[in-house]
Parts: C-alpha cells; sequence; structure tokens
C-alpha cells in the first residue's frame, strides 16, 4: 500500500487537496483516508448503547449497520494509532491511503505551505496537477505487513491446491545479552538490487515441488525497538514444504540481499557489517 500524509496550518488547502487526490488515486485501486485531529471531539451520542458499552469498560467498541460500520477506541500515543490504523488498512488490501495531517509521522508529506516537517516530497502541494501529485505517490515507499503478504499469497490461483502458509517475522529485539539495550535499528538498502536479490530468491523457491508463492519483505529506514522489521510468507501444498522454504527464505535474505543495519543503543551507534 501507498500511504501519504498531507500537512500544513490550518485554512492552508488540506482538505481541498485531499478531495482532489482521492478521485484520481481510486482510478488506479482501493483508497482509504485517515483524519489526525489536534483536538478530541465526542463523536458517540451519550445515552446511545455503543456510549453505554463504552462507559461499561470496553476499551473498544465497534458499530456495523446495514451501510456503516464504524468504531471508538481508546488512544494512548496518536502517532502510534495512525501507525497501527495504516498497518489495518494494509492488511485490508487497500492499495492507497492518504492522511490528513500528522505531521509528526515519518510518511512520506505533501506539504502545502512552509510547515517545518520531515520527509517532504512535495512542497506546495496546492500548486502541484493532480498529475504530478499522483505520481509521487505511486513513487513512495509500498507499505506491507505480515498481514497483506499473507492476503496476497492466499489470493493465488494455486490457493484451492495449497494446504499450509507459513510465515516469518523477524523484530528488532531490545535486550541483547551482555550489551546495552537497543533503542532503534536503522536500515539502507542498495536501491533496486536488494528488491531483485529478493524477488530472485522468492522465484528460486517457487521452482520447488509443492511451493506455489513466496513473498519478502524488509523494512527500510528507522524501525523503533520491538516493532517487526522482515517477513517471509510461503504458500505450499504441505507444512513440510512450507517450513523449509520460509527457513531458506529467510536465510538467503541475510545473506544474499544488500540491506545494511546500523545499530542504535543506548551507549551509541554502529554499523552491523563493520564490527567485528
Amino acid at each position: 500500500m501507498k500511504a501519504v500524509s498531507v500537512v500544513g496550518e490550518s485554512d492552508s488547502g488540506k482538505t481541498t487537496l485531499v478531495e482532489r487526490l482521492v478521485p484520481a488515486l481510486a482510478e488506479r485501486g482501493r483508497v482509504a483516508t485517515v483524519k489526525s485531529i489536534h483536538h478530541d471531539i465526542e463523536v458517540d451520542e451519550e445515552g446511545k448503547d455503543t456510549y453505554r458499552h463504552r462507559e461499561a469498560g470496553a476499551s473498544r467498541v465497534v458499530g456495523v449497520t446495514p451501510e456503516t460500520r464504524f468504531e471508538f477506541s481508546g488512544v494512548d500515543d496518536k502517532v502510534e494509532e495512525i501507525d497501527a490504523a495504516l498497518d489495518d488498512l494494509t492488511d485490508a488490501g487497500y492499495d492507497y491511503a492518504v492522511v490528513e495531517g500528522g505531521r509528526e509521522t515519518t510518511l512520506p508529506k505533501l506539504v502545502t505551505d512552509d510547515t517545518d516537517t520531515s520527509n517532504v516530497v512535495v512542497r506546495d502541494a496546492t500548486e502541484a496537477t493532480t498529475g504530478e501529485l499522483v505520481e509521487e505517490v505511486e513513487g513512495v515507499e509500498d507499505r506491507e505487513t505480515v498481514g497483506s503478504l499473507v492476503r496476497r499469497v492466499k489470493e493465488s490461483e494455486d490457493s484451492p491446491k495449497a494446504g499450509a502458509v507459513s510465515t516469518f517475522t523477524g523484530r528488532v529485539r531490545e535486550e541483547n545479552l551482555d550489551q546495552a539495550r537497543t533503542t532503534r535499528l536503522e536500515y539502507e538498502k542498495y536501491e533496486g538490487v536488494a528488491d531483485e536479490r529478493m524477488a530472485s530468491i522468492a522465484a528460486d523457491l517457487e521452482a520447488r515441488d509443492g511451493v506455489y508463492q513466496v513473498e519478502m519483505y524488509h523494512e527500510t529506514g528507522v524501525v523503533p525497538a520491538e516493532e517487526d522489521v522482515v517477513h517471509v510468507v510461503v504458500l505450499a501444498g504441505h507444512r513440510d514444504e512450507a517450513f523449509r522454504a520460509v527457513e531458506d527464505g529467510i536465510n538467503r535474505l541475510k545473506d544474499e540481499v544488500p540491506i545494511f543495519k546500523k545499530e542504535v543503543t543506548e551507549d551509541g551507534e554502529f554499523w552491523v557489517h563493520d564490527r567485528p
């Protein structure tokens, strides 16, 4: 899924830009939007059943009507909640997500004014044509989750023959024996080469008898401690074929794909390939 954020001060044209961008993206695939709001609002009417559910102690309440699904849930960290919402949309198979607001996030940003923020891909975005904006959205890194990869292999034409889906997820370990606590990892990849190498490994595994589809994904940029960083998903006829392909897939990815890791700890930072 391609995800971008539209940021700027109030009355700088953010919503108008979203209204212009969404229909153009909808011609290419499924689109979802997320609105980051700076102040709390009450959207659940006192006395209604959903309100009473929340008052009773439910931390998440979902309502389903004949035409609409909606939900209410508590929020501890706004940026983390935006990220979680985007992961849910990725799992669900959306092709694009447009966040209005969210300047604190690490998302690629279309900025409507001179707001100071990170990862800007278009400045003065209201002056850009819709075609230019779509081109920038198409150029951002794809967002994947283990859920989106599992969904993709299950949509394979070979799915009726498959009796197993096996997955591996690698995450950032915070506690290391005899070492300082890790706060984050930073990944850089050899552009083009890394993706081609992963595709080649997947093709090799898919050439095996009983292995129907392999999906591999590795995060780049900053990944905080305890977050997921790499996924391998295999659709296969039987569990033994799936297990072997997953194990070989992650081992070859680690050994052969040019992705470089910087470890940042409480005591300092270092590139892992430079450390003896």
